[in-house]
């Protein structure tokens, strides 16, 4: 069954109205700073919103559903996890990464430890966020082609090429005010519209309670293994990411950053729980769906009337596509701040830092969007994605702020040596596997010990003899 005429004349228009927003922050984009970080100066709700349609994005969304509908209530700890680490860095590390005034970790890295650290980071930071982007793609096209009926070639291009549009043109000020639009729609898709008329769909709470098995209410039934799983790739990934520093860098105050990141945690929380619950009513409503990707999509069509149906596809492709412009324009700062400027143009007007930039979101959108017909798991890419980031840059990043003795070439040597060992071990395990995460973590904080203790030595016996 596909979507009424009325609910695709929503989402058309919902499109147009997403790309003149875009076109309209284009004109605010007049620096690298406004381009990159929206001028330094999103007040408490612009910075919430933003950093909230950022983190729940299209696996979010597709993804929280789809465990709801295989594992119930506990299908919530992918998104809860990502809230945490949002409150974590509030808590923890808002302060420090505030006021260092740059526009990439790998700057970060670079002030404290050497260059090869900072592009060696960019370069993983990099491959983490043009996955994520990915990760977005994919799920507009599993959404679209369930409820519209295009096809998943189709519905990439159109989708993932107005957000590339919008990106490549305004950069953050472009992403921060379609985010607004964006947050707006999907808040009141999700709560207000998709919950209750899910749950009215099976009786109410006490409806799903009766129709499905106790474990489906139990908030560990994915197992320990999972939970952990999904803390250690997605809290500590979170923690690292530079979409979400990035961010950070746009609030006006370290006030705003440090309430405003708390605020979109709490929001997070919030959003697992109900996703998880509307993937549980899929399961009452489809009991039988060949593809549990698809249980967001295929419970909307079951529960939702003429109209609202539309009003709830807009608030799901919002999700998705702020995260993908995102993680998108991440990408394109990190490529163009630390290594084509680093490297190559040190000197660059800010004119031509802004054609450059919208040249490499433009280049890295078509990347993304070829990757995204080519790898059809939402997960499955996460998984990638999260596991290179947390395993090879968790260590030297929070290391880097605490730990004063940390050498840079110990830095160095931690980042391409985990970065490895999670590749060989996502080849060999699966994507679904805890032990590449582990390998990378374990890897990462071996390799700083030994190199950093063994150069303490070293100084150490050569004052000694200079002595």
């Amino acid at each position: 069954m596909l979507m009424n005429m009325i609910d695709v004349a929503i989402i058309i228009t919902y499109f147009c109205v997403i790309a003149i927003v875009g076109v309209i922050g284009m004109k605010r984009a007049k620096t690298s700073e406004d381009y990159t970080v929206a001028g330094r100066n999103l007040n408490f709700f612009m910075f919430t919103a933003c950093l909230s349609a950022l983190t729940l994005g299209g696996a979010a969304t597709i993804g929280t559903a789809k465990l709801g509908y295989q594992f119930g209530l506990s299908g919530m700890w992918f998104v809860f996890s990502q809230g945490l680490g949002l409150i974590i860095i509030s808590l923890f590390l808002a302060k420090k990464i505030f006021n260092l005034r740059v526009i990439t970790i790998g700057e970060m890295l670079e002030n404290r430890f050497n260059v090869e650290a900072r592009l060696i980071s960019s370069l993983v930071s990099a491959t983490y966020t043009t996955m994520l982007t990915v990760t977005q793609v994919i799920a507009i096209g599993s959404v679209l082609n369930v409820w519209v009926g295009w096809n998943s070639t189709v519905s990439i291009l159109v989708a993932g090429g107005i957000v590339m549009f919008y990106t490549v043109l305004g950069g953050m000020w472009s992403v921060t005010m379609t985010d607004i639009v964006q947050f707006a729609v999907m808040t009141i898709g999700i709560f207000f519209i998709m919950l209750p008329l899910s749950l009215q769909k099976v009786g109410g709470f006490s409806g799903l309670q009766a129709s499905l098995p106790v474990g489906h209410f139990n908030l560990t039934a994915t197992g320990g293994l999972d939970i952990l799983k999904s803390i250690m790739l997605y809290t500590l990934g979170i923690v690292v990411g530079q979409d979400v520093w990035q961010r950070v860098f746009t609030a006006k105050s370290l006030k705003v950053s440090r309430i405003g990141m708390i605020a979109s945690g709490g929001y997070s929380v919030l959003y697992a729980v109900t996703v998880a619950i509307i993937g549980m009513c899929a399961l009452v409503v489809v009991p039988d769906l060949a593809v549990p990707q698809n249980a967001f999509a295929t419970i909307a069509m079951q529960a939702l009337p003429v109209g609202a149906l539309g009003l709830v596809l807009a608030g799901v492709l919002s999700a998705l596509m702020s995260t993908s412009s995102g993680t998108l324009l991440a990408s394109s700062t990190l490529i163009v701040n630390d290594v084509i400027k680093r490297l190559f143009m040190q000197n660059m007007s800010e004119k031509r830092f802004l054609q450059i930039s919208r040249m490499t979101t433009l280049a890295i959108g078509i990347f993304s969007i070829v990757c995204a017909l080519w790898i059809q798991d939402v997960l499955a890419a996460l998984d990638i994605a999260f596991a290179v980031l947390s395993g090879a840059l968790f260590f030297p990043i929070i290391l880097g702020f605490f730990w004063k003795r940390v050498s840079a070439r110990a830095v160095f040597y931690s980042i391409i040596a985990s970065t490895v060992v999670i590749g060989i071990s996502l080849a060999k395990y699966g994507t679904t596997s805890i032990i590449p995460i582990l390998y990378g973590l374990i890897t990462s904080i071996i390799i700083i010990l030994i190199l950093t203790i063994v150069e303490a030595l070293r100084k150490s016996a050569s004052d000694h003899i200079q002595m």
